[in-house]
Order: C-alpha cells, then sequence, then structure tokens
C-alpha cells in the first residue's frame, strides 16, 4: 500500500534518451545500461548532469554520453561536444574523481569492451587519456570508483566487472520467443584494480583476480575501522563481494564473514545497485527477491535487516536498478530512493515506476506515492543532488528509449538542512550527531560527487 505523505516531486525531463541498442539475439547488455554522474565540472557551484549510453550492437554506431551544464532553476544546456565526452563504445557506469589532484574533477566511463579515462582541463574540456594512462578495454566493464587504497594519496581506480560475453555467437534462449538468457551462462570475472603511480599513469594489478563475480556496482567506506578504504561489490545471481583493504594495494574477500554475501536465507539474489549511508548498506535486485538492507554491527560485521525494516514486503513487487538513501524531507532521517523496471521486457511487469519509501526514524520505512506513480518506465540509473539549490534533495533518472526524468523535490513544510563540501573520498563528517560518509560511487553504476547533504530535522528559522 502506498501511503500519501509530506514527500512530493514533480516530473520534467532532459533531451537525452537512453539507447540501449535492443536487437533480435537479446545480448544481455542490453538490459543493462544507464550509469549517471552528477558533479560540478566547471566549477561554478552547481551541480551537472553527465549520461552515459549504448551503441548498436554488436558492433555499430555509438550513441554520444552526454554531458549537461546546469544553468540555474533547474534549466540545462547540452555541452557534451565542446566537452569532448561524447565517447566511444557501449558506455555504461562513470566514476567522478580528481585522479591528478589538481582540483578539477576528471571522469572514467566503464563500459563493455570500452573504458575511457577522461582529464578534466579545468576550462570546461576534458581529454581523452586512456591510453596514456594505461586504462584498458578487455572487460565487459560495468561501474567503477575512485579510492586511495594505498594511503599515498593518489586515488587508485576499481573497475567492476560482469561475465564473458562474445557478441558474435551469442547464445539462444527462450522456447518459441527469445528472451534475454539467464546471468548463470555468462561466465563470471574478476574486477580489475588500477593502482595510481602519479604523472596520470597507472598500473593494472592482480589484487582482484582471486575472486570473479557478475559485478553490478560498487561502494567505497571503511566498514572495519581500521583506517583504509574498503570496497562492496554487488553481484549478480552470485554472493556479494567485500574486499577489505590489506594496504599497499592488497586485498581480501571477506563479505561472507561480515554478513553481507547473501541474505539470511542463503540464497544470491540479482544484486544491481547499492549505497552504505554510515550504518546502512542497501541493495537492489529482482520482484520477489526483495530489497536486502544489512545494518552495521560491531566493529566489523553487519545483520540482516530487510524484514525487520519492511523492506521486505514493501520492495517485493518491484525490479530496481539504482537505490539511494537521501533525506527527502529534511526530517533528519534518510529515506530510500529506487529506479524500477524488470530486466525482461517480455514480462508485463517491465515497466514499473519509482519509489520512495520514508523513514520513520525508528529503523523502519513506508511506501510513499510522492507523485512517482505518473511515470512508469524503464528506469535504470538515477543520482541524488539539490539541483536548484533551494535546499531540497532533487532525483535525475534514465530510462531506456526514453526521455530522461528531472524529478524536482516540492515537499512542503521540509526541516533546515546543512550543506557540506568534501573532496575526500571515505570521509566521514558529523553534524548535529548524525554522519554520513562521503562515497560518490552509489547506486546503479553511477556517481555522485556532491555535498554532504543533512537534514536537521527542525523547522528553519522564519
Amino acid at each position: 500500500m502506498l501511503l500519501l505523505a509530506s514527500i512530493l516531486f514533480e516530473l520534467s525531463t532532459l533531451p537525452f534518451t537512453l539507447e540501449n541498442g535492443a536487437t533480435p539475439e537479446k545480448h544481455l547488455v542490453e538490459t543493462m545500461p544507464g550509469g549517471i554522474a552528477v558533479f560540478d565540472y566547471n566549477g561554478d557551484g552547481k551541480v551537472d548532469i553527465f549520461f552515459t549510453n549504448g551503441a548498436a550492437l554488436p558492433a555499430g554506431k555509438k550513441f554520444p554520453n552526454r554531458l549537461f551544464r546546469n544553468d540555474g532553476g533547474m534549466k540545462f544546456t547540452d555541452v557534451t561536444k565542446e566537452a569532448g565526452l561524447e565517447g566511444e563504445g557501449y558506455s555504461m557506469g562513470a566514476a567522478v574523481g580528481d585522479f591528478d589532484g589538481d582540483g578539477h574533477l576528471d571522469l572514467f566511463v566503464a563500459g563493455m569492451f570500452a573504458n575511457r579515462l577522461y582529464r578534466n582541463l579545468g576550462d570546461g574540456r576534458f581529454a581523452d587519456v586512456t591510453a596514456k594512462a594505461g586504462i584498458r578495454s578487455d572487460e565487459w566493464g560495468v561501474a567503477g570508483a575512485w579510492l586511495d587504497a594505498d594511503g599515498d594519496g593518489l586515488l587508485d581506480l576499481l573497475v567492476v566487472n560482469y561475465g564473458k560475453i562474445d557478441l558474435t555467437r551469442p547464445r539462444a534462449c527462450g522456447e518459441g520467443k527469445r528472451v534475454y538468457c539467464n546471468p548463470k551462462y555468462y561466465p563470471p570475472r574478476p574486477n580489475q584494480f588500477y593502482r595510481n603511480k602519479g604523472g596520470g599513469v597507472f598500473e593494472l594489478t592482480k589484487s582482484l583476480d582471486a575472486w570473479p563475480g557478475r559485478g553490478m556496482s560498487v561502494a567505497v567506506f571503511d566498514y572495519d575501522g581500521d583506517g583504509k578504504l574498503d570496497a562492496f561489490v554487488t553481484n549478480d545471481g552470485l554472493p556479494n563481494s567485500l574486499f577489505r583493504n590489506l594496504g599497499g594495494g592488497k586485498f581480501e574477500e571477506t563479505a561472507l564473514l561480515a554478513g553481507v554475501a547473501l541474505l539470511d536465507h542463503g540464497q544470491a539474489v540479482a544484486s544491481m545497485g547499492v549505497d552504505f549511508d554510515g550504518e546502512n548498506l542497501i541493495v537492489s535486485a529482482l520482484s520477489g527477491e526483495t530489497f536486502p538492507l544489512f545494518r552495521k554491527q560491531g566493529k566489523a560485521g553487519f545483520v540482516d535487516r530487510t524484514s525487520l525494516s519492511q523492506l521486505g514486503r514493501l520492495s517485493n513487487r518491484y525490479a530496481g536498478w539504482a537505490i539511494l538513501f537521501a533525506d527527502f524531507d529534511n526530517d533528519g532521517h534518510r529515506d530510500i530512493f529506487t529506479a524500477n523496471s524488470h530486466v525482461d521486457d517480455t514480462l508485463p511487469n517491465y515497466r514499473q515506476p519509482n519509489t520512495v519509501f520514508r523513514s520513520s526514524g525508528d529503523g523502519k520505512f513506508e511506501a510513499v506515492e510522492a507523485g512517482m506513480a505518473k511515470s512508469v518506465s524503464a528506469h535504470r540509473g538515477a543520482a541524488v543532488a539539490d539541483f536548484d539549490g533551494d535546499g531540497r534533495l532533487d532525483v535525475v533518472v534514465s530510462r531506456i528509449g526514453e526521455p530522461a526524468e528531472l524529478w524536482r523535490n516540492v515537499t512542503p513544510n521540509v526541516g533546515a538542512y546543512r550543506s557540506v563540501p568534501v573532496t575526500k573520498i571515505g570521509e566521514s563528517v558529523t553534524v548535529e550527531g548524525k554522519t554520513q560518509v562521503f562515497s560518490p560511487s552509489a547506486g546503479y553504476a553511477s556517481s555522485m560527487f556532491v555535498p554532504l547533504h543533512f537534514g536537521l530535522g527542525k523547522k528553519p528559522a522564519q
């Protein structure tokens, strides 16, 4: 049951359509594009929007990625061409970080055999430095994350890879009607860790080779409090991965020991998006699998709170891609946004509305309509930011075959808030007893390099 509540959004669209290159052969990659990055690329204080885009398959025309400059007042201008970000190949995810320490935010774009690294030149343009940096494109890349894994002050790069795919010999699945194949037919592949050597050069290590998966998204945080950033990776139809940072660019996989590999029922789900709010780790999955919620317990562990939080029953009907924590009404409790759609485009519930689960402040959530029911689409990536600077968090969502959604938060009677700019990935910030971790890589294959937003739960001064 959807409740009418105080959280409310108004819908507009942006002139970008996510193209997945759909074919009669039903390549699984067609179901998976749509990562977004939101960041201030030109330093004007406003949050801009970057969309990844697909390509014709098996090796055809690139549908351009798009960068929209925020002009204020929820108005945006397409500046892709002058920025040099149209891209190549089948792009899927994005990660923002200043890898060379020059004060300008750079951009990594993950893709299927088409990874790209763009250096921000500081004048509104980006340079493709992929080859010089030593970034390879020999895997089905889906997402990425920046983190200083070895403590040398330079951002290293973790690339999330899916499985082995051969577009020239697609597997036929389905009886009488071709459908997308089960992920089990795509052998898992290792993620890749690139160590930043300085001077714009990266070294591909073997740090993650021992733990292949079918990676979808990643979140970076220090889960065990040892001062080193770790990485959680969602896996499709396999146990999730938690890479504990041992220092010196080395990792060990500890998801099972930490309690985040599987739900309490012990079965792997189609884990897709992810977010971490400093206390809770949330994952999106398919209809009937629920959206798993793991709550921090002790120094280095988590417990399954999917049912106790009410998310089990609330999310069971949905298939989620992006999933994000955000305090939409500034009451001091972080709500949840999910961008929804099934994978199988032959199902009657393929297109779904987005959802907002409002936090009641006691560890439980309730579903609120929030104006989202008016858009039933094939949603994929999403990002949250205060695009109009009014103190209320807005949402941008990509959707296959339709213009991107821009949801302006028009919630009345919101509480006071504080916005805290942060540049160090993994930094914890506490405001009036509430702690958040700056982890830009979040949602589904997306990145949000924006100030941390704290709802204060009290009315602003008149």
